[in-house]
């Protein structure tokens, strides 16, 4: 390839779409934990046949998924405080 090609000017990057990520995370969240407490009952059954790591997994996920809810709380809580920062009058 030559290094005399043009190169095509890049376009500026659009805004960033907000979606209601704390409701998402929630469902996430207990979709893991439904999955785990529906699990549990057969836990002989996946240890017997070398799956038992699927339960741990779906606690693990919930687990996560709880950090995961707090950090959008917070990051949702901090964007609404400087929002209204911006739009307070100066005294």
């Amino acid at each position: 390839m030559s290094s005399d090609k043009q190169r095509i000017p890049l376009r500026e990057a659009p805004e960033p779409m907000e979606a209601n990520d704390v409701a998402t995370i929630t469902v996430g969240v207990i979709v893991w934990f439904v999955l785990f407490v529906v699990q549990v009952p057969f836990y002989g059954w996946y240890a017997d046949h070398g799956h038992a790591w699927f339960i741990w997994t779906c606690l693990a996920g919930g687990t996560c998924g709880l950090l995961g809810l707090w950090y959008v709380r917070t990051r949702r809580d901090a964007i609404r405080r400087a929002a209204a920062a911006r739009t307070a009058p100066e005294a």
